[in-house]
């Protein structure tokens, strides 16, 4: 698929939303275990209840996930996969599938460009119905990488299955959009991140003639996006990740996790595990939209002679 050129008949938005999911499993594949020690690193310290004492710390990306290896084996970077492949399969198509439809349907008629008030909100727009499909598979995933930072964490879920069951049961079917509010927010500003830069990049490097629309191009226009979302959404995922993290009762809500961080850390605890969140969104941006672009191209490509 390496040098494909673009169809003369673009993508449907079917082929869009089936290649983002697709595209979505094979990214998270390849980083899954930069987003755990991510997970990790954010939830490192924090005071919960009852209170217990972590044996493990963990210090920067390799040392973190070098300990992980030594401590509870190689397959611990990968515990949570099967929650995380199951939520890119609604996620990614959703909030990247779908982002080219909601940009034109937001787009006055005869507009030929969108302008950024329409892409911000096709963003936000995308990313909000993505978290409120999806949520649960989060949740899942989370509490699976974060198992193993905590004694009383280790044995919490048999399997992905077992986890759905057992957080419906014990605490309610809200238990498992526990963090929704914060996830929106994350997402929407992620979304607008990754792909109202990876839009404006991409357009930008076309329009001035410094790149073709290949792989090269999907490369430079993915990796400052993944750049400028971690930035912009570092605060906002250290929140969500100790929130669906925590404990019955831990947090009245979003707000007093927030307020608990700053009392303990300070504002320096809204950027914990920045380093691994860019790391790991910045390579993820960069599998998926080189895999995003080829896909749909291929599909596109493929259509006429399975007509």
């Amino acid at each position: 698929m390496v040098g494909l050129k673009p169809p003369e008949v673009p993508p449907t938005a079917a082929m869009k939303f089936v290649s983002a999911g697709m595209a979505g499993c094979i990214a998270d594949l390849c980083t899954f275990p930069l987003d755990t020690a991510k997970v990790r690193l954010q939830i490192q310290g924090e005071v919960s209840i009852p209170r217990t004492i972590s044996s493990v710390e963990y210090r920067g990306v390799l040392g973190t996930l070098s300990t992980m290896v030594r401590t509870e084996g190689a397959r611990s970077l990968y515990r949570g996969l099967a929650a995380g492949l199951q939520r890119q399969m609604s996620f990614a198509s959703i909030r990247i599938g779908l982002y080219d439809f909601v940009k034109q349907l937001y787009s006055p008629k005869g507009a030929e460009n969108a302008g950024m008030a329409t892409r911000l909100l096709a963003g936000c727009t995308t990313g909000a119905v993505a978290v409120a499909c999806a949520q649960p598979t989060d949740v899942v995933k989370v509490r699976f990488q974060a198992c193993g930072a905590h004694s009383d964490s280790a044995r919490r879920y048999s399997g992905t299955v077992d986890a759905y069951r057992t957080i419906a049961r014990e605490e309610g079917i809200r238990g498992l959009w526990r963090g929704t509010l914060p996830n929106i927010a994350r997402n929407a500003i992620i979304n607008c991140g990754e792909l109202v830069t990876y839009d404006l990049l991409k357009e930008a490097l076309l329009r001035a003639q410094l790149m073709a629309d290949n792989i090269p191009c999907h490369f430079v226009a993915a990796f400052g996006a993944g750049f400028c979302a971690t930035v912009v959404a570092s605060p906002v995922d250290v929140v969500k990740t100790r929130y669906m993290n925590a404990s019955p009762g831990q947090y009245r809500n979003a707000l007093s996790c927030l307020l608990a961080l700053l009392m303990q850390d300070g504002p320096a605890g809204l950027y914990k595990g920045f380093v691994p969140s860019f790391l790991r969104l910045g390579s993820w941006n960069v599998v998926m939209f080189v895999s995003y672009e080829q896909l749909q191209r291929a599909m596109a490509l493929a259509r006429p002679a399975l007509a």
